[in-house]
């Protein structure tokens, strides 16, 4: 430090800042919210996290100064920490797998109401349409769906989570084979929640999870986060991770009594580096780790691209082809994973 100029120093100052913030992100997988709700925010800059620090070594080597080692120690334990930002490697996407008996191909999609600022609800209802037509899911899971916008399907069975005549939770799931078994798991106050379906493929019988939890109310609009105080957002969503936790306990505690092969799909409104997707994952595989590409962005958040939407089955259940659509009709993107049972 000593031959740093005094610019540098307060560089690597902030550098440092940064560094432990990304280590200190290491542990948000394991750490739940309720304990200190504010440093789960943490999850969802650490892809801003990331790229300080990137920018950081570069900035270092172009210097040949050994302040470089700080933030690529830091980047290294990153990347064997095994939680998946960015996939170097392509896998396979679903038109390149020739349809067989033993596969199931599943649609996620929060769908936002089917509204959009870019197109007419005509327009949603068309293109989300084509969009499933070429997509030829045999399960499809909504997240914010909404009767009087969705498009006509022709799926022989469906599940909306309705009690009494009146539609409650704002997903579905549709499907082509037949459904044996539905439920709710009922969050308690608040408008999220999950729901499940038990279906008949062939001899096999596996339950459906669609999974809406606890939304942050965040927004894709640029500049949204310099639009609201800080520390309004900070418990805000503080809040809004320790309703995660309650909900991931409640799923954890229902999945254990399902005797069937599982496949959770849906909105997470968490990332990777969450406590609520670390402990629903579990020992599952997540599809886009097997067999997705790139970013895998499902939502953006201002600038940040964020994978908050999963299909994650159980272990035993073989990933052979993953897509995420580059398409607008919401604020976040659709999935599909293709499945080997």
């Amino acid at each position: 430090m000593k031959k740093l100029s005094l610019w540098n120093k307060l560089v690597f100052l902030i550098n440092s800042l940064f560094a432990v913030l990304l280590l200190v992100s290491y542990i948000l997988p394991y750490f739940p919210p309720k304990i200190f709700p504010p440093l789960s925010v943490l999850t969802l800059v650490i892809p801003l996290l990331i790229t300080a620090n990137i920018l950081f070594v570069i900035y270092w080597l172009l210097l040949f100064k050994k302040q470089l080692i700080l933030s690529a120690l830091v980047l290294i334990i990153w990347f064997f920490q095994g939680s998946s930002l960015y996939k170097i490697s392509s896998g396979k996407e679903p038109d390149q797998i020739v349809k067989t008996q033993n596969q199931l191909r599943i649609f996620s999609y929060n769908a936002h109401i089917f509204r959009s600022e870019n197109f007419s609800s005509e327009e949603i209802k068309k293109g989300i349409a084509d969009l499933i037509e070429e997509a030829n899911p045999d399960v499809i899971c909504f997240q914010e769906f909404s009767k009087r916008g969705a498009p006509k399907l022709d799926y022989p069975y469906s599940y909306f989570g309705e009690k009494e005549g009146k539609h409650l939770n704002g997903q579905a799931i549709y499907s082509k084979y037949k459904i044996v078994k539905t439920g709710s798991l009922e969050f308690e106050s608040s408008f999220n929640n999950a729901l499940f379906a038990d279906i008949v493929k062939d001899k096999d019988t596996l339950r459906i999870y669609n999974m809406h939890m606890q939304s942050l109310a965040l927004t894709p609009e640029l500049g949204a986060l310099e639009k609201e105080n800080t520390k309004s957002l900070i418990g805000r969503l503080g809040r809004s991770f320790k309703k995660q936790q309650e909900q991931t306990n409640l799923f954890l505690t229902h999945q254990k009594n399902c005797r069937y092969k599982k496949i959770v799909a849906g909105d997470f409104n968490n990332t990777v580096f969450s406590y609520t997707y670390h402990k629903i994952r579990g020992d599952k595989k997540d599809a886009f780790v097997e067999q997705g590409s790139g970013f895998g962005r499902t939502f953006i958040f201002d600038i940040i691209p964020l994978r908050i939407d999963f299909i994650l089955p159980d272990p035993q259940i073989e990933v052979s082809a993953f897509k995420t659509f580059d398409v607008e009709y919401s604020d976040h993107f659709p999935i599909e994973a293709v499945l080997n049972l």
